[in-house]
Formats: structure tokens, sequence, C-alpha cells
């Protein structure tokens, strides 16, 4: 997001369409901006959704208002809100108590830090488990448009109603569907509810993923088992015209867009194109940096793996500016905090009880941290400079593994191809 004159221009020479108890004057709309002091142009997401849409401000509750301001702007998206707690939980009430069940967050807590061991791997980087929560908060509340009502969203169906997972725009998903079940029938008694879960899950991974945001976390989410509108999702053939069209059906403008699909930096194919099935698409898979946004834009190792609808979102005049901006210097901040603020838009696609929501940031993980290199990217970079199938490499790293490990039954691979000593 960048502070655009246009911008300024247009506010002081039009009217501005305000929605039922929007009460922004001209300047708090010019104010409106960024943690780091750009503003919001026209090309980033600020549309209300929801609940939102209708309430009035004296009607809406803290998280209400929070949450609006976030959608259209302001606030940061990011928190390092924690509980104080020594340890994995610390000073956290017992779970099962009175004391716990008073606090609606307590529980969550507990959640995360069962999911961080799964999301993790040895190596540090964050794991296809990891990868796939992220994609099922993305399907769950991607099968919402404006012209859908009340009728798809973040409400957990790609669970609940069996018939969704099984199309095939959610292959794939079958590993972490049955996972995240496993959680669901663990912590159901205390209450939670699957389409929570499912967006909990995605932004825990996101922050244990190394150099992942800590998105703002919010739960209260109804649940329905009515499967979501067909034809909702992004193929990874379609058009950039095509693409844009669909998100911004969705609420979610061009520079929302290009935040969103960045998510792709920590992922290795498998169902694009079976033959080269575990290639990454970028030169470090399972971190959430921005060499994603570099080597789409331009070359890239062997081994890295370019979706058709990714570059040509990359070449669109509409896209194009953020997407260089991103990989650029400061893109790694200026990524993650428009990943952050359009991923909570999403999570909250087709929810109608916003205001009620609670927060419950506080119960993510910690950061990583502001750096990161794993400790097997040598043998990786090798690795990625070759098209030689070696399944197992491809396999340990998915699980997070790291593949230093690996040296001794790959050493006669490494000498032919590479024709160098250890």
């Amino acid at each position: 997001m960048r502070v655009s004159t246009f911008l300024t221009t247009a506010l002081a020479a039009t009217p501005i369409i305000a929605y039922p108890g929007m009460k922004n004057t001209f300047a708090e709309i010019r104010s409106r901006a960024d943690v780091d002091g750009n503003g919001a142009d026209d090309g980033d997401s600020n549309e209300l959704i929801g609940d939102l849409i209708t309430l009035d401000d004296s009607k809406l509750t803290a998280v209400g208002s929070s949450v609006k301001k976030l959608l259209t702007g302001f606030d940061n998206p990011e928190s390092d809100d924690a509980y104080p707690t020594v340890g994995r939980s610390g000073t956290l009430a017992p779970k099962g108590s009175a004391a716990c069940a008073a606090d609606t967050c307590c529980i969550w807590k507990y959640i995360a830090n069962d999911l961080q061991g799964t999301f993790r791997g040895r190596s540090g980087r964050c794991t296809d488990f990891a990868r796939a929560a992220v994609r099922l908060g993305f399907h769950d509340a991607g099968g919402w448009s404006k012209g859908t009502g009340n009728l798809g969203g973040a409400d957990g169906s790609i669970i609940l109603a069996s018939e969704e997972i099984a199309r095939g725009e959610n292959h794939g998903l079958e590993e972490i569907v049955a996972q995240t079940q496993v959680w669901f029938d663990r912590y159901k008694q205390f209450g939670i509810g699957m389409a929570d879960l499912i967006q909990f899950s995605a932004t825990v991974a996101t922050v244990v993923c190394p150099l992942g945001p800590r998105i703002r976390t919010y739960v209260g989410r109804k649940d329905s088992s009515v499967p979501a509108p067909l034809n909702l999702l992004p193929p990874v053939t379609g058009s950039a015209d095509f693409l844009i069209e669909l998100f911004e059906n969705k609420t979610i403008k061009p520079h929302g867009l290009t935040a969103l699909i960045g998510a792709h930096t920590t992922s290795q194919q498998r169902f694009v194109d079976p033959s080269r099935a575990g290639d990454p698409q970028d030169s470090t898979p399972g971190v959430w940096d921005v060499k994603f946004y570099k080597e789409t834009l331009g070359s890239a190792p062997a081994r890295v793996f370019k979706f058709a609808s990714d570059v040509v979102l990359a070449k669109d005049s509409r896209i194009s500016s953020e997407f260089q901006a991103f990989a650029g210097q400061g893109g790694q901040s200026h990524w993650n905090q428009d990943y952050a603020r359009e991923y909570i838009r999403l999570s909250l696609l087709g929810v109608f009880n916003i205001n009620d929501l609670t927060e419950c940031t506080k119960a993510l993980p910690p950061r990583t941290g502001s750096t990161f290199t794993a400790p097997d990217q040598a043998v990786l970079d090798k690795w990625l400079a070759t098209k030689d199938r070696l399944n197992n490499i491809a396999d340990q790293l998915r699980n997070g593994g790291d593949i230093n490990g690996m040296i001794a039954s790959v050493m006669s691979w490494l000498k032919g191809v590479f024709h160098f000593r250890w």
C-alpha cells in the first residue's frame, strides 16, 4: 500500500459512498494508513463485510469496531499480544477447569500448543501440514461471493459437508482435513467450532512458518454443514481478468490478491503437474519469505515450479507494481502487513456475527524472528539446481526435515551431478 496523490484528489472531488453507521470524516479517510504510514490507494481492499455493513457505530462492540478499522485500512493487522506464560502452558488455567472455561481463549492456547508441534519440522521450516492448513483456511472461506448472501464462507463446511472436500478443487486437502477432524474431536468437548478451528489453524501455521506474520485472530463463527456454492475458488490456470474479478466479488481488490497469493512461497506442488510432484514454488519452501515474488518475476532455480496463474498476475498492470514492491527492499514487512490485513478479511467472509466474535490473538505461538536461514540450505540449493527425480528429498522437505541428514544416501548422486567433493 502506498500514498496516492490521485486518491487525495479523488476524495476531495467525489462524494463518499457510506454504509449505514459509517461515520468516518474526510480527514479520517485521508489519514487511513498502514502502521508504517503508507495510505490506502485504489488497489487496496476497504469494503465492509458481514454484519458490519449495516451496524451503526453505536452498536459496535470493541471487536466489531476494531475489525471495521482493519477492514477499512486503519489499525495494525499484526499483534504480539500473548499470555504471560513460562513454558508450553505456563500459568494457563488447567484444561477443563472453570477458570479456563471462563476465558474463551484459554482452550485455544492449548490447541495452538498441539498444532505447532505438527506444523514445525526439524529444520525449523514449516511442514506440509502447515501449508495445507493455510490452504484449507483459504478454501473454506473462499466459498463465498457477494452474490451468495449467507451461503458459504468461513463456516467449516469444507469439512462438515462431506461433498465439498470431494470436489476436484479441494484435491490434496484430504490429509489436513483428517488431521483437523482429529483435533476437533479432541477439543469439541470444550465448545470449539469447526469454522474457528480451520481459521485458527491457518493463522497458527502462518506464524509457525519462519518469518510469517502474527495475524490478529478471532473465534465465535457459526458452523454450517451446507456445502458452499460451486466454482468460487481460483484455478491455477485462470487468466488475470478472471482471477481479479473472482476476488473482487469477494471484496478483495488487486493489491489484496497480490498479497494473498504470496502464501505460495512455502508450498511444494503435487497435483498441478504430478510428474514434478514435490517441486517448490520458490527456492525456500517452508519459509514465509518474499522469494516467491522475486523468483516469479525473474529467474529461479530449475526445480522451482511457477503456477501459470501467478505468472500472468505478476504481469498484469493492476498487480505488477505491488508484486514488485513485495519483491523489493523492505518487501518482507510490507508483505506481512498486507497479507495479515487481507487474511483477516478472507477469514471473515460469509461471517454475519463479526460484532459478537472474540479476539484470541494472544493464544497464537510467538513469531520465529526477523531472520531465518535453514540449516540445510546449501544442500537444498544444489537439489534445486537439478530436475532429477529424488522423491525422498522432496518428501523430507514436505515434512520440514533437515536434508543434511540424507547426505550419506545421496552422496553418489551429488558427486555425479555436481562433480564436487565433500
